[in-house]
């Protein structure tokens, strides 16, 4: 079970009927999720000095990048639209 049935309180309509039901609450999830590691890795790139931690923040930044698209794309096709998961940059 995840955190969030825990956290959400027990027979709360509207909240379900805003989630869509459980495979679009996690794919909304995992697209916030993978939204904040990708901006998270852009402050990380824009803090590194050096070339070691520079080639590391890309690293880093790339593949937050490429979670994001992934989870956006999974959202997309069960049929979320861009107000359902919020603001792409």
């Amino acid at each position: 079970m995840a955190w969030w049935q825990f956290w959400r309180p027990e027979g709360n309509q509207e909240h379900e009927a805003a989630a869509g039901g459980s495979d679009e609450w996690n794919a909304f999830l995992e697209v916030r999720k993978a939204q904040m590691e990708w901006e998270r890795a852009h402050l990380m790139f824009d803090e590194a000095v050096g070339q070691d931690q520079i080639d590391y923040a890309i690293y880093i930044l790339e593949a937050a990048e490429r979670k994001y698209q992934i989870h956006l794309k999974h959202a997309k096709n069960l049929g979320l639209d861009r107000s359902q998961i919020g603001p792409r940059y």
